[in-house]
């Protein structure tokens, strides 16, 4: 006889004890639990006794409905963490660029001009030692180039020429105190990126590492446009219980790229799944966008989405949809990508319209 534990996480030593303990544990959305409270009040009340038989109640009732706990691998519960990690660490230098952008807006806008990209070494790099518009006016070439080659560019002396001639442009200027002060944030921004870049080029070999190490990296890098990064990632949230998906469609719904419907009387509208792991979707999308140079076939579907009137993100989220599909399949059979199997299907039904 079964125990049944509802719990509002999938995660952590505790229920990794329950589920080693041999009870059936269902990971219940916080959304679906407030929701079920209300069908008994509508006070707003809340305790955590008042969750709990919420809870215990969810899981006597409606079990055949919740989805429990996978059984995945440690390995893939690593590669999940890690990547994570690693995306984690890219979402936080976005964050310090944006802000060094905003700053150098606000007294140093020829910067913006001068470097193209505030991630890169060479910029980093300048911007440490020229943080204001007077230091960096006073910048020699040789000096930039230095900083260009250490950062293995190309054209390394038309770039310097081009850097120097934006730095000192004519620009208006902030009053001497302040400038100083958003030179000193200016400063403290390029050692924060600098420093994130260095961590997430690391991470990013542990990432590769951990994913190479499982049975199904093969299949995952065989997909188009996936790597070794964006490969981890959708693994590591996929998971790897051979069980957990009863088939294609419950993968792409979990994934979150395919569509919902809302029909109400003669009304039926099909809109896009905005409710999902984010994490995932991001990745799937970012597949999707880099599988139109690699899959021919990929291609063709994306053009003939556009040329329905599709915008450019609805066609990518279509086409994430189908290779999640391709995905399952492969994973299911055990084979690698292959581009004429993949789009046979698609191929005849092109053919038949015709």
């Amino acid at each position: 006889m079964w125990v049944l534990v509802g719990i509002e996480t999938d995660r952590g030593p505790w229920v990794a004890a329950l589920v080693a303990a041999g009870y059936r544990v269902f990971a219940i959305n916080p959304r679906q639990v407030a929701r079920a409270r209300e069908r008994h009040g509508t006070s707003g009340a809340k305790s955590d006794a008042g969750d709990a038989h919420t809870l215990a109640d969810l899981v006597r009732t409606d079990a055949h409905q919740l989805r429990p706990v996978a059984g995945d691998s440690p390995l893939v519960e690593g590669i999940k963490v890690i990547a994570r990690a690693h995306q984690n660490l890219i979402w936080d230098r976005h964050r310090h660029v944006l802000r060094l952008r905003a700053a150098l807006r606000e007294f140093f806008p020829a910067a913006l001009e001068a470097f193209a990209d505030l991630t890169a070494p060479d910029a980093l790099e300048l911007l440490a030692t020229a943080p204001d518009p007077d230091r960096a006016a006073r910048l020699s070439r040789s000096k930039i180039a230095a900083a260009l080659k250490r950062a293995r560019r190309r054209d390394v002396e038309v770039k310097a020429e081009a850097i120097q001639a934006a730095l000192r442009s004519a620009q208006l200027t902030q009053p001497a105190e302040l400038t100083d002060a958003y030179a000193a944030t200016v400063r403290s921004h390029v050692a924060l990126i600098a420093a994130l870049n260095a961590q997430i080029t690391t991470l990013g070999e542990q990432v590769d590492a951990h994913f190479g190490r499982h049975p199904d990296a093969e299949i995952y890098r065989s997909q188009p446009g996936l790597g070794d990064l964006l490969g981890a990632r959708v693994l590591g949230e996929f998971g790897d219980d051979p069980d957990r998906y009863g088939g294609a469609r419950a993968r792409k719904n979990y994934a979150g790229s395919a569509p919902i419907t809302r029909a109400s009387g003669k009304k039926t509208v099909v809109l896009a799944r905005h409710v999902r792991n984010r994490r995932l979707a991001d990745a799937l999308h970012q597949q999707a966008f880099c599988a139109l140079s690699a899959s021919p076939g990929a291609r063709a579907y994306y053009d003939s989405l556009r040329a329905r009137g599709a915008g450019h993100h609805a066609a990518l989220r279509q086409l994430s949809n189908r290779l999640v599909g391709v995905l399952h399949g492969c994973l299911k059979t055990r084979t690698r990508y292959n581009e004429t199997t993949a789009w046979a299907h698609y191929n005849q039904d092109q053919d038949v319209a015709a």
